[in-house]
């Protein structure tokens, strides 16, 4: 018996616990077969390779007894039947051989094609999901979707099909040919079996349970390692002075992974020394009982030594689809976790009819807008969180009736305190959410109307901490428009204000910023982000709070950048100081999810009401020095334009 078969089925026996409890859905057979039908061509001739490999695995045995017969009759054309017989044995050798590699070029071919359809799939679903789903899920669980199970799915068309055709065409050829020789010995050879697998199964228990212990605490361990060696958490660790204490816990999980491998290694060396011993000590029965009979005449000696070759054929299918159906159901279950994240279904679609927002639309409005957040239930999975049940309670609205309009060029800011709703609502223009009740337009057209396309190149957006991806400073631009030269890369940071920093660097455009960006400073990081929104070069802006985080030097260079970016746009800026406030055309200030002050600066606060707290609490104290509106010049302007973004966000 091969150490293949038999990790195979210590492998099968570990696996049970894990799907001994999953239920599969309904309808999973006929989806994978779906998935298999573009290699259904494939599929029939690697089972073809499958069967005549397994029919040469049988034969060979078989022909070797041939030639113990001819040697032992020593009749005149002894030696050239043992010639012939040798040629024979060496041609299926050669046949065998060129099998086994058509069979892994097919399965290959079939295996990494399925790999390559699921996983696009899954990618590609995931990536429309709603932000929400995102910040509810674990992404090393949602990762393992794309890689584990996607993993898992693939071998039900590789290992565990031609394992499955492959054992049961050998275990029926063998015991026919095993039978129709000497079905004394036969039946002895079988009663060892029992021997091997009632404690191989406990070995496999024992083994499943240091094994899922093993890997709890490696995901322990690489959820740390995560988060230690990304820069926020490393910065902390500095801060606080833990490393010998965050080394120390680290080194008592690996502690206990080296002490579950040393089990583990030990496990398994007893599982295939008891194994081989149990074959071994079958063959020696074989043998044993086979020369009796031999000598007694009843069976000649070249059948002795086909029964010994053929038993090594025989345990492995037997002990192998003893868990066939754990084998069978793993693949399932990895293909029924895959399809449990494409069919949860992103709440922001396009519609089949849906249109484009005219060029260069400038005007939005809110129509009577209400929101709330979805619950989990409608935008996660439970096993994506690691919870038993997702929470279904309906939240409190967020938003109550919102209307307003800006008109193309204009800028508003949204005021308010925290929680009142100015995030979500530059949210429902971009469509991260869709409003709960009432529209949401963008030249005319209901954002849930539009091409999704469409609405992103009408809107841009610079959050206060804008995400850089751990690429060169081009990737990052042209992330915006893919298609853009070096000259207009150029001219967008020229507009953003960075074209002197990119030029001194060493590799310039082709500069790797570093994770989320952390090579730059704040300042810098938002400026290149500004420079991607000038490249992409929509009509309407979003400015979630900018320059929130940034000191007053950074401030200054970035307002000096966004007022280049919302020159000629409109403009829907959450307000963060109070120059930009006290600049905009029109202020809306939200409470509770409601718009209950607009208007000016000048005549909010004269209104004493809650803007005028505002300013006195929030804005005043967060006031700036002087703003800027020139996007070249280093001095201050004092004398604010209107629709220009002079100061911040």
């Amino acid at each position: 018996m091969s150490y293949g078969a038999g990790w195979g089925m210590l492998r099968s026996i570990r696996a049970r616990d894990e799907v001994s409890g999953h239920q599969l859905a309904r309808g999973t057979g006929r989806r994978i077969l779906a998935f298999a039908q573009p290699y259904r061509s494939d599929i029939v001739v690697f089972l073809i390779t499958v069967v005549i490999s397994a029919g040469i695995g049988v034969a060979t045995p078989v022909l070797a007894g041939d030639v113990v017969n001819a040697i032992t009759r020593g009749d005149s054309g002894a030696g050239t039947t043992v010639v012939r017989i040798a040629f024979l044995i060496a041609g299926l050798a050669v046949a065998d051989a060129l099998l086994s590699l058509a069979q892994r070029w097919y399965s290959a071919r079939i295996g990494e094609g399925i790999i390559l359809d699921l996983r696009t799939q899954v990618y590609d679903h995931v990536q429309r999901m709603p932000l929400q789903f995102f910040t509810r899920t674990q992404t090393g669980a949602l990762v393992s979707r794309l890689n584990n199970d996607v993993l898992g799915a693939q071998r039900a068309f590789t290992s565990t099909l031609s394992g499955v055709v492959s054992n049961v065409i050998q275990l029926v050829l063998t015991a026919a040919v095993m039978f129709t020789l000497s079905w004394q010995i036969t039946t002895l050879s079988l009663v060892m079996l029992p021997l091997f697998i009632i404690p191989a199964r406990r070995v496999g228990k024992r083994l499943a349970e240091i094994t899922r212990e093993g890997y709890d605490l490696d995901a322990k361990m690489n959820a740390t390692m995560t988060e230690r060696f990304g820069v926020a958490g490393a910065l902390l660790v500095k801060l606080f002075g833990k490393p010998e204490a965050e080394a120390a816990r680290f080194g008592e999980r690996a502690a206990r992974v080296r002490d579950i491998g040393i089990q583990s290694a030990m496990y398994s060396r007893t599982f295939f020394v008891a194994m081989l011993l149990v074959a071994s000590l079958a063959q020696a029965l074989t043998y044993g009982l086979g020369g009796w009979l031999a000598v007694n005449g009843s069976v000649s000696a070249g059948t002795v030594v086909t029964l010994a070759l053929l038993l090594t054929r025989l345990y492995g299918p037997l002990t192998a689809l003893s868990n066939v159906r754990v084998d069978v159901m793993s693949a399932l279950v990895s293909f029924d976790r895959v399809f449990e994240v494409l069919d949860l279904a992103p709440s922001i679609a396009e519609k089949p009819d849906a249109v484009d927002i005219p060029a260069g639309a400038g005007r939005l409005e809110f129509r009577d807008v209400r929101f709330r957040y979805p619950s989990a239930a409608e935008v996660s999975l439970a096993s994506l969180e690691e919870v038993a049940t997702l929470d279904r309670t309906v939240t409190e609205p967020v938003l109550r009736g919102v209307s307003f309009a800006v008109q193309p060029g204009q800028m508003v800011a949204l005021v308010g305190p925290s929680g009142a709703g100015k995030s979500t609502t530059s949210m429902l223009v971009s469509r991260i959410y869709d409003v709960t009740d009432g529209e949401v337009l963008v030249g005319g057209v209901d954002v849930r109307d539009a091409k999704l396309a469409s609405l992103r190149d009408t809107i841009g957006v610079v959050t206060q901490d804008s995400h850089l991806f751990h690429e060169t400073i081009a990737d990052n631009l042209r992330y915006a428009k893919p298609e853009a030269t070096d000259d207009e890369l150029w001219s967008a940071l020229r507009g953003a204000q960075v074209e002197e920093l990119v030029r001194s660097l060493p590799d310039g455009l082709d500069t790797v910023v570093g994770e989320r960006g952390y090579r730059f400073s704040g300042g810098e990081k938002q400026r290149i982000a500004i420079a991607r929104l000038l490249l992409k070069a929509p009509s309407i802006v979003i400015l979630d709070e900018a320059t929130a985080h940034l000191d007053s030097e950074s401030e200054a260079a970035v307002q000096r950048a966004l007022s280049v970016a919302l020159s000629g746009r409109t403009a829907l800026v959450i307000a963060h100081r109070l120059s930009t406030v006290r600049n905009a055309d029109q202020i809306l200030v939200l409470d509770d999810g409601k718009i209950v002050e607009h208007g000016r600066h000048d005549d909010l606060v004269a209104a004493g009401g809650l803007y005028a707290e505002l300013y006195r609490t929030q804005f005043a104290v967060a006031d700036s020095p002087a703003p800027y509106t020139d996007a070249v010049g280093p001095e201050p302007v004092v004398t604010v334009p209107r629709r220009t973004f002079p100061d911040d966000a």
